[in-house]
């Protein structure tokens, strides 16, 4: 049958497919807008299955804070140039608005909420089946306090959210801080959060490493405790020297200011 311009304008504003796209599924459909709707995101399912194994790892990294909560989330892509189209970018900010919203307590909860009445899950998978790339959600992450601040770094591949204890911490020592999430990729907020497998991890390749430098078995321990107290400050935040005045820990930089991280997450798609 013949499908009007109209028409396919109407199918592309509801679906965001591509204009040859919305007049196939719709000459498919006989016109049925419902029926066409289902075509395309049929399509987007075949290619989702069709690419499953091939590896996304462009994309595009959006975070926001507001009233107590901050959150950031990562939608991959296979491409550079589908992680850079504005229509991609859009997708990702309408999902973490949704996440501002209602905030959702893991990944899965927040792929099942809807926006317009379909899930993010199969919203997700229709963009997919326009592009002809495998899509996916996969980092979400949040923090709550009673002040909360975010970053994205320029390009959209890395940004990180900070919570603190305070209200109105000032805006500057927020922003430094989660600057220095971003770029010092900390792996806890101080050396009790780090992991026991990890200290017990340090500990033995420190050991390891005493042992091949040929010091005595009787101070292995000693030194790779030692190592291990150099591990905690470069890798835990509070311990950290501060990235614009390595004189100072990140702690005091926080005391200094009456201010008390509580926590933090750091999402990136870069190498590192």
């Amino acid at each position: 049958m013949a499908v009007s311009i109209a028409e396919i304008s109407k199918l592309r504003t509801m679906t965001g497919a591509g204009m040859m796209d919305c007049k196939n599924a719709l000459a498919e459909a006989n016109g049925d807008f419902d029926k066409a709707i289902e075509i395309i995101r049929k399509k987007g399912q075949a290619i989702a299955a069709k690419r499953s194994d091939r590896e996304a790892s462009e994309g595009c990294v959006l975070a926001d804070a507001k009233e107590g909560f901050a959150a950031v989330l990562a939608l991959k892509c296979e491409t550079d140039f589908v992680a850079k189209n504005n229509e991609f970018i859009a997708l990702t900010q309408s999902i973490l608005d949704v996440a501002m919203a209602q905030k959702p307590e893991s990944l899965e909860a927040l792929k099942a909420l809807e926006i317009d009445g379909r899930s993010i899950d199969e919203l997700v998978t229709d963009r997919s089946g326009i592009t002809g790339e495998k899509m996916e959600l996969d980092y979400y992450e949040f923090v709550k306090g009673e002040s909360v601040v975010s970053y994205i770094h320029p390009g959209n591949m890395l940004a990180a959210i900070v919570a603190f204890a305070e209200e109105n911490v000032k805006q500057q020592v927020a922003n430094d801080v989660a600057m220095q999430v971003a770029a010092m990729n900390p792996i806890a907020l101080d050396r009790t959060s780090v992991p026991q497998e990890t200290i017990d991890t340090e500990l033995e390749v420190g050991r390891e490493k005493a042992r091949q430098e040929g010091k005595p078995e009787n101070i292995l321990d000693k030194i790779a405790e030692g190592r291990l107290n150099k591990f905690f400050q470069e890798s835990t935040l509070l311990e950290q020297a501060f990235i614009k005045d390595n004189k100072i820990s990140i702690a005091n930089y926080l005391k200094e200011n009456n201010a008390t991280a509580v926590d933090f997450k750091r999402v990136t798609l870069n190498e590192e």
